[in-house]
């Protein structure tokens, strides 16, 4: 009963071929879907919510005594420095979007103390600041 129904209201145009345009060339897949896809009102607010609640750390304060600590670990490596020596470093770096940052722990081949600037310069020419440093292995 509604097969006949449906072939009552479009039997004219059921067995006709399927329309290939003259004037328009056929469309690819990926651009058919392109015009299907969800519209993003709002570019950028998921990032921004994301970076939002993306935590970072705070920079320790170092006290006194870890801190001529680390000037003993740092004169260690500058009495080694002919030796390149391999160390392992924990340092704090700033973070580019938001207040605070991260610590990093890491080994590194010392080629340079620079005293005057304050910065422990590796092999691969990273530039570690002193008061960045939370300890030396």
């Amino acid at each position: 009963m509604i097969e006949n129904d449906v072939y009552k209201k479009y039997g004219d145009i059921i067995n006709l071929p399927h329309h290939v345009s003259t004037k328009r060339g056929h469309m690819s897949i990926h651009d058919r879907a392109a015009q299907f896809s969800p519209f993003a009102a709002l570019t950028g607010h998921s990032e921004a919510i994301n970076e939002t609640g993306r935590y970072t750390d705070s920079k320790i304060l170092l006290d006194e005594s870890k801190k001529n600590e680390l000037d003993g670990k740092i004169k260690n490596i500058l009495d080694r420095i002919n030796d390149f020596p391999k160390i392992k470093v924990t340092y704090f770096v700033k973070d580019k979007y938001k207040d605070g940052g991260e610590y990093i722990s890491k080994e590194v081949n010392v080629v340079k103390v620079d005293s005057y600037n304050r910065v422990i310069v590796t092999e691969t020419g990273e530039r570690i600041h002193f008061d960045d440093v939370y300890d030396i292995l």
